[in-house]
């Protein structure tokens, strides 16, 4: 399947379909009404297949090159039709789990994550170890054969809606190598997740506790001690077709800036916006053409990041200033929703590593500049 062939059709789709994609507008602000929208377009991507493109055909997928699976992400999201947070979460974990984990294991459960009978999220950040994964203090001890995992995680994205989750626990010594990789059904007995209502007025992540929690040692990833290979592969993912995404969604919004009647001194904000996003859409777009060569991004990654991170706090700083007043307080649905995105895109530079770690590591590792002055 050829890029552009698969594009046309997916928008032809898309245009058939008709209203039975767009979420109901009074839905916006529920999680729940959020992913069970999701479920809907997932099944009914699967079920005509534009959903298996891009994937392996070993993992239910018609294969193709991973561009396909960014090209469907940003034709959902540029029209607003699924959440780009919610519908990152199988391209952030699935690819990892497909690598690493047991090929009888994966190839059972990965078409159900495809169609959306399966949502996974990811156990990462801990009360003191966020973006220093290498601090994690959960463990993990084989006993009887099964691992045993005790431990918190905090800021664990949809967990109260998941039905697995990639777990980093620590299997040995200090650091990362210490560290290994579970993937863990959330209904085993001792997992909690306790939903956390942010300041945006969601309860998109959680708290999560681990007490006793039995996990049959086949569900390990890559062996003991791989998981800060596992942690990589996964960031190097997210900055990938998902970034690609995110900008699409980016962009939808900022379009929607453009209808709203603007004073003069709003088109340099409005200017600085636009040119943050295009800049990061050129970098995103050789990132995704060497992805599609096989080659995952390394700590290059790092200023996708950066750029994405400060294009988003501008679109949204943009709509704040456009929509004064209405932003801040008015009760209708599309003012929840530019709230919401608004208090959201505060954590674009703290979320998936924060922007004071990607500068550190491309001043170390791409530039080559020493640790202190």
């Amino acid at each position: 399947m050829q890029v552009d062939d698969f594009r046309a059709g997916v928008r032809a789709w898309i245009e058939e379909c008709g209203a039975d994609l767009v979420p109901a507008a009074e839905n916006t602000d529920s999680v729940d009404a959020q992913l069970d929208h999701q479920r809907h377009v997932q099944r009914r991507l699967f079920d005509v297949g534009w959903m298996r493109w891009g994937w392996p055909q070993r993992l239910g997928g018609y294969g193709g090159s991973p561009t396909l699976r960014a090209v469907l992400g940003e034709e959902l999201t540029s029209r607003a039709l699924v959440h780009t947070a919610s519908w990152s979460m199988h391209e952030v974990l699935g690819p990892a789990v497909a690598e690493f984990g047991l090929p009888e294991m994966v190839e059972e459960m990965f078409p159900r994550l495809l169609r959306g009978d399966e949502f996974w999220c990811q156990g990462f950040s801990e009360p003191e170890a966020g973006s220093d994964l290498g601090s994690l203090r959960t463990t993990a001890q084989l006993i009887g054969g099964n691992w045993v995992i005790n431990g918190e995680k905090l800021w664990t994205s949809f967990a109260h809606h998941a039905n697995r989750c990639v777990v980093l626990a620590r299997t040995g010594g200090g650091g990362s190598r210490g560290i290994s990789a579970f993937l863990v059904d959330m209904d085993t007995p001792g997992v909690t997740a306790s939903p956390l209502r942010t300041m945006a007025n969601v309860d998109e992540f959680c708290s999560m506790s681990f007490v006793d929690v039995k996990v049959p040692a086949h569900r390990l990833l890559g062996g003991v001690g791989a998981g800060w290979r596992v942690a990589q592969h996964i960031l190097s993912c997210e900055r990938g077709t998902i970034f690609w995404q995110r900008g699409a969604w980016l962009g939808h919004h900022l379009g929607l800036l453009l209808e709203v009647p603007t004073a003069m001194q709003s088109h340099r904000a409005l200017g600085e916006a636009f040119q943050l996003l295009w800049a990061f859409r050129a970098t995103s777009k050789a990132t995704q053409e060497r992805i599609a060569q096989g080659d995952l991004p390394g700590p290059e990654a790092s200023v996708d990041k950066i750029m994405i991170a400060a294009a988003e706090q501008a679109v949204f700083d943009t709509a704040r200033e456009l929509l004064r007043g209405d932003l801040e307080i008015a009760d209708t649905p599309a003012a929840r929703t530019w709230r919401r995105e608004w208090a959201y895109s505060r954590a674009a530079s703290i979320y998936g590593g924060t922007s004071e770690i990607q500068k550190d590591i491309v001043a170390s590792r791409l530039l080559g500049l020493p640790r202190s002055a």
